[in-house]
């Protein structure tokens, strides 16, 4: 089967019948094209390809793209997906990935930012243009709602409830929930739909339902958002990890003093262990209840420990 159709039947069924987000659609498209490229290369047919053949693929790719353990366990997981499909199509009798031993993901700590850093990123962004205006309402909305950038690209104007500070959104597995969003979030959200989207829209064919749009007057790509980012955050002086406003929400959630389950609903989180990692407690706070807790261990104006 030709390369290029078989990589369009593997897709059809990732969301057809496996029910696969299209984030994830994409992920396992490219993996699996990095596969059938490998297989040409090393000249190994489909029907020939093992576990030895698909580890020394997997070395490649740990070698030349420098993988982590989490990315190593994705394409474990796409290799999985796609020989499980290609035997179904009667183009392999087994599915060699099956017996690949994906590789256990370290812990790390989410990079965060503290309100004070959050609120300096914000204020520079400048917002005395459309553009201006229409970032500033995403970042609001990603701190203040916890949003994924993915869930972000797909809200429509219908989705938001200004006064009730309410936004429906489409996470991953395409679960939908109900996630809240605060009063500057929703200021900017009303500058935004009142001056900025309607000059970004202004004589533009396509009209759209999308609430975020680019220049063009069509809905803005996850790419277009990581490198807007990446502009305002350079300019700041902060992390350039979009994803870093959604830890931060989780993270003043919990130190803010909210319970474990209320954080997994507004995150989307399918399971509680995926939100237990905003539980880590910075050394300032800890510092902080351990003299505050232990009396005798507060210090005198001389600086001695009593």
């Amino acid at each position: 089967m030709d390369k290029a159709v078989l990589l369009k039947k593997f897709c059809s069924r990732l969301v057809a019948i496996e029910r696969r987000s299209v984030l994830t659609k994409e992920c396992y498209r490219f993996e699996i094209r990095r596969l059938l490229d490998f297989l040409e290369a090393e000249k190994i047919s489909l029907d020939k390809t093992d576990a030895a053949v698909l580890s020394a693929y997997l070395a490649m790719r740990r070698s030349e793209d420098a993988l982590d353990s989490r990315s190593a366990a994705k394409a474990i997981s796409a290799l999985r997906s796609f020989f499980k499909f290609a035997m179904d199509e009667g183009l392999v009798k087994d599915n060699p990935a099956f017996i690949l031993e994906s590789p256990k993901p370290r812990a790390r700590l989410p990079e965060v930012m503290d309100k004070k850093t959050i609120e300096e990123f914000l204020d520079n962004v400048k917002t005395d243009n459309p553009l201006g205006v229409r970032d500033r309402c995403l970042y609001e909305m990603l701190y203040s709602a916890g949003l994924r950038v993915s869930e972000a690209v797909t809200l429509n104007i219908r989705d938001i409830d200004i006064e009730g500070g309410v936004a429906k959104v489409r996470g991953k597995g395409d679960k939908e929930r109900l996630t809240l969003f605060g009063h500057k979030a929703a200021a900017w959200l009303k500058q935004y739909l009142r001056e900025a989207r309607p000059k970004l829209a202004e004589g533009k064919a396509n009209a759209t339902n999308a609430l975020f749009i680019g220049r063009n007057g069509r809905r803005l790509s996850r790419k277009g958002i990581w490198k807007n980012y990446a502009k305002w955050a350079a300019l700041a002086g902060t992390s350039s990890h979009l994803h870093t406003l959604r830890h931060s929400f989780a993270t003043g959630l919990l130190a803010g003093g909210a319970d474990l389950r209320t954080v997994q609903e507004l995150l989307g989180h399918a399971d509680l262990s995926t939100t237990q990692i905003y539980t880590h407690v910075n050394t300032a706070v800890l510092r902080d209840n351990h003299r505050r807790f232990l009396p005798r261990l507060k210090r005198t104006q001389a600086g001695e420990v009593k």
